[in-house]
């Protein structure tokens, strides 16, 4: 990895600034606050994001509401840029992120940006969901940071390493075959539980079987009873339909018996009533020979009612003549009163246009009043001409009344006349019904002696039915109890072969499940006594030979940095042992100096094992290290051109504001602040 170039924007006491990298060594130089190590954070945030527990408010300006990184680099030959913004809500989180490969933008979510950057960097995938551990280790560790690793608990800081080293899957495979292997014994226990009854189930299939063959033995024995029963219970049935036979056809010849009666009761009946009709038609006879009609009476009051009728027509029409004379006398009435009232109110004839004198108006009204008075008394006059005729008409109407009553009785008496042949005709007819009817009854008669005695003859078969009725119930009970039985056996027979199939699928599986068991059995062994030895054996192997290295490498570096008199080694859990002499010292008792030393050279000596561990990482060419020279004296400042010459590396960036580390590098990059906001000098 060659790191080219980025560009802040409100990231901490940055404003807009951007920074380019050449390859080699580079110093970040300026007083302390000038925003030196605010470049690390920034390259850092850049590749990974925000890391757990990290805010966002750490990394933008204060008062602002958008912030962003971006960072250009190469890897293998690929130009990468990375952006990435940080946007203020109720919290400050991350906006926005893209990656350009070879010109190639796309716009990706953090999470995925992150996985894209680690496969770039050939990190292992277990680093995508962690710590950016292995890039704080290999590429930028603050110096606080390291020293907090050598004064961290022995468990803790081993934990780290092993995360670091990669080999916690060593740790972690121990303790999930302990898991593993606490399972197995938990299922081996539950299996050994499970296979705890299968040869007292063996016997019980024996002792079901031999019943089984019991009851299937006893059903064919019921089987045959049944056989029996249901051929006497057949016998009684078809003596019983036979005997059911004779008892429907005594019913028949009852019903029969019964029909007979009631012709001849319908037809004794007819004959009475045919009778009575006879009587009241004589009697009806008699009565009409008792009336009258004569012919020429009928013709004379039909005349008189024709001329009466002619009459009562033309006072009718006298009537109507005097009502429209009347009328028309009323309306001239009228008419003259509404000329007296108009003559009241004109004062100029409207036909010559002279004045219209009062004694003119007096002789016209006093005419007008004349002929008025006369037209009344010709009203009442013909007023009284119509009451004489209209009392006229009143009369010829009762004259007229009381003719039509008359004609009108003599047609009835007419008609009535004319029904007597009719009535001696039906008196003939009910004679000859009542001959028929009496022959029927007399034939219906016999016929019903005959009904009568067949039903006698049948009547014993009542008795018997019954009896029959009894011997086929118990038959039919007889033949249901064995029925039953047989049914209830089956049944027993169907659900011992079901429980013993039960059984003997259970032992199968029991059989099955003993298998398990010895398999289980076999790994539990195998895990406990032989793959956990494997695993710490070969984790210890691993360890042994990573502080070995480690160890070596970092007396070298420590050897470079302090004097002869000092040697360090490391302890099993990776803790510095500081030797003078004959004697151990403490690493709280050394120096600031010292102190560093000792850190630094845990730092370069755990970078180098890392990288050859982890041989292609694209980082191992390229190296931060942050003030790593705190409270070193001339001497070791001196000593730190012999470290940087001994790295290998392809671009090494130092933030240090120790003017003597300018000489020891390639390029110097100065940072200062004016009025609170870092800048890059020109």
């Amino acid at each position: 990895m060659l790191l080219k170039k980025i560009s802040l924007n409100n990231i901490r006491s940055y404003k807009s600034q951007e920074v380019e990298f050449p390859e080699g060594s580079i110093l970040l130089s300026g007083d302390i606050g000038s925003g030196k190590t605010s470049i690390l954070l920034a390259i850092e945030f850049a590749l990974f994001g925000l890391q757990p527990g990290q805010r966002g408010s750490a990394l933008l300006k204060n008062g602002e509401e958008k912030g962003g990184v971006l960072i250009e680099f190469e890897v293998d030959g690929k130009e990468i840029i990375i952006e990435r913004t940080l946007k203020k809500g109720k919290t400050i989180s991350q906006d926005y992120a893209a990656i350009t490969i070879d010109g190639e933008k796309q716009e990706i979510s953090v999470t995925e940006l992150k996985s894209r950057v680690l496969e770039i960097l050939n990190y292992p995938k277990e680093f995508s969901k962690k710590q950016n551990l292995l890039y704080k280790f290999t590429v930028y560790t603050p110096q606080e940071e390291m020293k907090q690793i050598i004064l961290q608990d022995t468990e803790t800081r081993i934990n780290t390493l092993r995360h670091i080293f990669g080999i916690d899957k060593y740790k972690k495979i121990i303790e999930n075959t302990a898991t593993l292997t606490s399972k197995l014994r938990e299922e081996k226990r539950h299996k050994e539980g499970m296979t705890f009854t299968i040869e007292q189930d063996k016997l019980n299939i024996i002792s079901m079987e031999k019943e089984l063959k019991s009851k299937q033995e006893q059903v064919q024995k019921i089987e045959i009873e049944l056989l029996l029963k249901t051929e006497i219970r057949k016998k009684a049935q078809a003596e019983k339909e036979e005997i059911s036979g004779k008892i429907n056809e005594k019913s028949k010849l009852q019903q029969e018996s019964e029909k007979t009666k009631l012709i001849i009761s319908t037809k004794e009946s007819a004959i009475l009533d045919n009778k009575k009709e006879i009587e009241r038609l004589h009697s009806e006879i008699t009565e009409l020979k008792k009336l009258f009609f004569e012919e020429d009476e009928f013709n004379k009051i039909e005349q008189e009612i024709s001329k009466t009728k002619k009459e009562k027509k033309e006072m009718e029409k006298r009537i109507l003549e005097i009502s429209s004379r009347i009328t028309s006398l009323n309306l001239k009435n009228q008419e003259n009163e509404l000329i007296i009232e108009r003559l009241k109110h004109i004062e100029v004839c409207p036909t010559c246009l002279q004045d219209v004198n009062l004694y003119y108006k007096s002789n016209v009204v006093n005419k007008l009043n004349s002929n008025t008075l006369q037209n009344k008394n010709i009203i009442n006059e013909l007023n009284l001409e119509k009451v004489k005729f209209s009392n006229g008409i009143n009369e010829f109407e009762k004259r007229i009344n009381l003719n039509e009553k008359k004609i009108q009785e003599l047609n009835i008496s007419k008609v009535r006349l004319q029904t007597i042949g009719e009535k001696e005709k039906r008196i003939h007819e009910k004679e000859k019904l009542i001959s028929g009817f009496l022959r029927d009854v007399a034939l219906l008669n016999s016929q019903l002696i005959i009904l009568t005695k067949s039903i006698l003859e049948l009547k014993k078969y009542d008795i018997l039915i019954e009896e029959k009725q009894k011997q086929l119930e118990e038959a039919i009970r007889q033949e249901k109890i064995t029925e039953i039985k047989i049914a209830e056996l089956k049944k027993e027979i169907s659900l011992f072969k079901k429980q013993i199939d039960d059984f003997k699928e259970k032992i199968k599986q029991i059989e099955e499940i003993k298998k398990q068991l010895n398999y289980l059995i076999d790994l539990e062994s195998w895990l406990s006594m032989q793959f956990s030895f494997v695993v710490s054996s070969i984790e210890k192997n691993v360890m042994n030979k990573l502080k070995s290295e480690f160890s070596k490498l970092f007396s070298e570096w420590f050897a470079m940095l302090v004097a002869d008199n000092f040697n360090v080694v490391l302890d099993d859990d990776f803790t510095p042992r500081i030797e003078l002499q004959d004697y151990s010292i403490d690493y709280s008792y050394l120096s600031g100096g010292e102190r560093t030393a000792i850190a630094l050279a845990y730092r370069l000596a755990l970078n180098q094992v890392i990288n050859s561990l982890l041989s292609n990482i694209k980082t191992k060419g390229f190296i931060i290290l942050d003030e790593p020279t705190d409270g070193f004296s001339d001497a070791q400042l001196d000593k730190m051109r012999s470290v940087l010459e001994q790295l290998n590396t392809n671009q090494l960036i130092i933030v240090s504001h120790e003017q003597k580390i300018e000489g020891f590098v390639e390029k110097v990059i100065r940072f200062r602040k004016e009025n609170g906001v870092s800048v890059v000098e020109a």
